[in-house]
């Protein structure tokens, strides 16, 4: 058995970026968007003078952090059939552990950038008669989105690779599919590295583009109330 086989690397190649194409960046698309929108109100709450608002912020960002990923997708697959009485589909278990585990590390890179906010835009903001959500939505989370960019691109950017895990859950994405091209002939190495170049040609557009993002932000000026 040879350590890579240039043939079976040609034929699974086109079948693993299929799945990176209808599997891997959707998932990885709708698990971050709606994990950072989660992840807002996860920052919130634990900037929440209220105890409690607190301590649900405190306790889900400790259980998220505190626990292997694999872990949690685990969970949601055999839990919700128990607790709904009905199969749930592994895609969607799926979906809601990338989900919760995005929003619990992003939460954490949006609450330390809104504390990054000078204290005087929330000062200069109120001065002018703006409310704490009209403050927060137009001039706190637009600066703190920026000086959080650096954090939440890294997090998408091993929420890609955090994907292949889900494929322990029955779904079928690139490394799923590497182990069921790999099986008959067992040249799993030569497919894992097809799947590996994959992931990188994947994951190096994305950090360039961060690292672009990043220079433009650098060149703007941040919105701010009264020039502070």
């Amino acid at each position: 058995m040879r350590l890579f086989d240039p043939e079976l690397a040609l034929r699974a190649w086109w079948p693993l970026v299929y799945e990176g194409l209808v599997a891997t960046i959707p998932l990885t698309l709708f698990s971050f968007g709606a994990g950072f929108v989660l992840a807002i109100f996860v920052a919130l709450a634990k900037l929440s003078r209220n105890r409690v608002v607190y301590c649900i912020g405190a306790a889900f960002v400790s259980a998220i952090r505190g626990t292997p990923l694999l872990v949690q997708l685990y969970l949601p697959f055999y839990a919700l059939p128990m607790i709904t009485g009905t199969m749930v589909p592994p895609l969607l278990s799926a979906w809601i552990a990338l989900t919760l585990n995005v929003a619990g590390y992003a939460g954490e890179s949006i609450r330390g950038a809104i504390l990054a906010v000078p204290k005087g835009q929330w000062e200069a903001a109120q001065s002018v008669g703006m409310g704490f959500a009209l403050t927060l939505r137009r001039i706190v989370l637009p600066q703190a989105l920026r000086i959080g960019i650096p954090p939440l691109s890294n997090t998408f950017i091993s929420l890609v690779k955090d994907t292949s895990l889900v494929s322990i859950v029955m779904v079928t994405e690139i490394m799923r599919q590497a182990q069921i091209i790999a099986t008959p002939t067992y040249q799993f190495t030569t497919v894992y590295i097809v799947a590996a170049v994959i992931y990188w040609l994947i994951c190096t557009p994305l950090s360039f583009g961060q690292r672009r993002l990043e220079q433009f932000l650098a060149r703007t000026s941040p919105v701010a109330v009264g020039g502070t």
